[in-house]
């Protein structure tokens, strides 16, 4: 699975630990009936965590997006790898990509599933 993670201004361990354990939990593989019934730790799945602060762009006013709602770099790598360390102890393979490096990373979407998660959810959860 691909993460990518933006830290943003004012996320605490409480944050990254929401992530991770709802991460590890989500059951979006098929079982053998074809339903979203598993989750990677029932198919020995594998982590790929790229720290992704431009998820803070706003580009609501004019043509250049502000990161002002970025964490600060030193914030950010903490709670990165905070997060990376949480999804390794739910015995989770984790690698990662170099925090503030130019990367490329190549996807091959293997099915429909992309999904946005975001740890305000935990305090307000939406209703329909």
């Amino acid at each position: 699975m691909l993460v990518l993670l933006g830290v943003g201004r004012g996320d605490t361990h409480d944050d990254a630990a929401y992530l991770a354990r709802k991460i590890a939990g989500l059951r979006v593989f098929a079982d053998a009936e074809g339903k979203m019934n598993l989750a990677l730790p029932d198919i020995g799945g594998e982590v790929l965590a790229v720290s992704q602060f431009t998820l803070y762009g706003d580009t609501r006013k004019g043509n250049r997006p502000s990161f002002i709602e970025a964490a600060r770099p030193e914030e950010g790598r903490r709670l990165y790898q905070h997060f990376c360390d949480l999804l390794a102890q739910q015995g989770l393979h984790v690698e990662t990509g170099v925090f503030q490096a130019h990367m490329e990373v190549h996807l091959v979407n293997d099915g429909p599933v992309t999904l946005w998660l975001d740890s305000a959810d935990q305090q307000s959860p939406r209703r329909s």
